[in-house]
């Protein structure tokens, strides 16, 4: 994948598109939301996978990506604080453009108020212990879902499409073709048509009645 994807033009698009264009199960779990309102990330995967209530391996990241790049952690949907304010200053220093993590955050306004994307399991106070450095960098799998080192990620409101590198380009064309089409479609809605004949979908039966 190359670098000449256009960010705003990503998210204009929006995971739903991007995932449904793709034709690929590229979506993560839903139960990883955004940690703050609003938050948004286009950029690299780069993988991480830490230990339950650990986030020695999170720290690693941070030295290992670059800018541009997106941490993504297995951190197995632990309860605690993998993440906050500390090391939000510490990465994006570094040029890394978000975090998305099976497991919590905490100092959320923080990250707001800096501009740091981050999307978790869960929010937590909770600590963690410092023990095993994990990998970085190699693939990992999120709840089903493997995230190489590279892939596209696309996360916003309404969820996360992680799309393999060398579909990139195929899935971008694809969604724009997409957005044209719906764009039609929406224009006859506006003007009174129903779904049901804009898609087409009278000829797969025609539901029992009261009338």
């Amino acid at each position: 994948m190359s670098d000449s994807y256009d960010e705003k033009e990503l998210l204009t698009l929006g995971t739903a598109t991007l995932y449904e264009a793709s034709g690929m199960d590229c979506f993560l779990d839903p139960a990883i939301r955004p940690a703050w309102d609003g938050a948004q990330i286009v950029g690299r995967a780069f993988p991480v996978l830490a230990a339950h209530g650990d986030n020695l391996a999170l720290h690693h990241g941070i030295e290992a990506a670059g800018p541009g790049d997106v941490l993504i952690v297995d951190a197995g949907a632990g309860l605690h604080g993998y993440w906050g304010e500390v090391m939000t200053v510490a990465a994006q220093a570094r040029g890394i453009k978000g975090l998305i993590i099976d497991g919590g955050v905490r100092d959320t306004v923080q990250m707001a108020n800096l501009g740091f994307p981050a999307f978790s399991s869960s929010i937590s106070i909770r600590g963690t212990i410092k023990k095993w450095a994990g990998t970085v960098g190699l693939p990992i799998t999120i709840r089903g879902r493997v995230i190489t080192k590279g892939d596209l990620v696309v996360a916003d409101r309404d969820g996360i499409a992680v799309i393999p590198a060398d579909a990139v380009d195929a899935v971008i064309a694809s969604s724009r073709e997409r957005a044209t089409k719906e764009e039609a479609y929406m224009k006859r809605l506006a003007a009174g048509e129903l779904t049901l004949d804009v898609y087409n979908f009278r000829p797969l039966g025609t539901p029992e009645s009261s009338r």
